[in-house]
């Protein structure tokens, strides 16, 4: 299930509206309907916490893997990192569009892929020169 579903299903089960919850959250109510719509995602973990907290759930319940990925990768790299995780992730998906690789296969892979982009982040990373060099 993703982000989006879990979120309204929660958020619904515990009778909040929108606009309360975005208020508890202390966000605009235009983000809870971004997040409910799966247009956007809370860039910050914290936010999840504090998610979890209102809605009575576990965070682990709100956070997959992928979108651990792609905050983690927001919280080290800006928004250019979550960009790239949300792509590489987005086309990685494609792959297996149709395909008949299990479930487990697929967490591996994708796992796999995760790791990857961390190993050439930091190999970028340490081999680009740094501004005034």
């Amino acid at each position: 299930m993703k982000f989006c579903d879990k979120l309204k299903n929660a958020r619904q089960k515990t009778g909040l509206t929108q606009s309360a919850f975005a208020k508890a959250l202390g966000v605009s109510l235009r983000t809870v309907t971004n997040y409910e719509s799966g247009e956007s995602y809370p860039k910050k973990r914290e936010l999840y916490g504090k998610m979890a907290e209102i809605l009575k759930v576990d965070i682990n319940y709100l956070l997959t893997e992928d979108e651990e990925f792609v905050i983690d990768a927001g919280e080290k790299y800006g928004n250019k990192g979550a960009a790239q995780a949300k792509q590489l992730l987005n086309e990685v998906q494609g792959l297996f569009a149709g395909g008949t690789m299990n479930e487990e296969d697929m967490d591996e892979m994708m796992r796999a892929i995760q790791d990857a982009y961390w190993i050439a982040k930091e190999k970028n990373r340490k081999y680009s020169r740094k501004k005034g060099e």
